[in-house]
């Protein structure tokens, strides 16, 4: 199962050859990543009302516990992203959950019912979980690995290498 993320582009997302900027790509699944993993001022920690409710168990306020550090990114292009007003789909899941990190996979698609459909972008990115008081990873709960685990689907294969 996978969870759909709109996220809608910004007039400064593009470089001078009229497509999203390839360091633009980064703040976009980070956004997503955002909206989809954290909790905010705006909902409950506990009951993580957010975009990807269930999925919504870290807790992004300043000074919480657990920081979600980026040990690992790659991205693959697969066309270029032009502005479009429509936000894009940006499918997330879980490709592996391991004692302390996470790996989350992207497919950066058209706008949900664009036609045709245009695969944008795979990515993916190793979260590691972070004790912020001693600086250290910190091992996945319970609560977490039950709100990703039914997000779970092989990771990205990766072609252009």
């Amino acid at each position: 199962m996978r969870l759909n993320v709109p996220i809608r582009l910004r007039w400064s997302d593009l470089d001078a050859y009229g497509h999203v900027n390839n360091a633009e790509m980064l703040r976009l699944l980070e956004e997503a990543r955002i909206l989809a993993l954290w909790t905010t001022d705006e909902t409950d920690v506990d009951s993580g009302e957010a975009l990807g409710a269930s999925t919504a168990v870290l807790d992004g306020r300043p000074g919480a516990d657990t920081l979600s550090l980026i040990a690992r990114q790659e991205i693959e292009y697969l066309a270029p992203i032009p502005y479009q007003r429509q936000p894009l789909d940006i499918q997330m899941w879980v490709g592996a959950i391991g004692g302390a990190s996470l790996d989350l996979c992207y497919e950066v698609r058209s706008p949900a019912g664009a036609e045709p459909g245009t695969l944008y972008a795979r990515a993916a990115t190793t979260i590691v979980l972070v004790d912020a008081a001693s600086g250290r990873p910190r091992r996945i709960n319970e609560r977490e690995r039950a709100a990703w685990s039914p997000y779970q689907e092989p990771r990205i294969e990766f072609h252009r290498r």
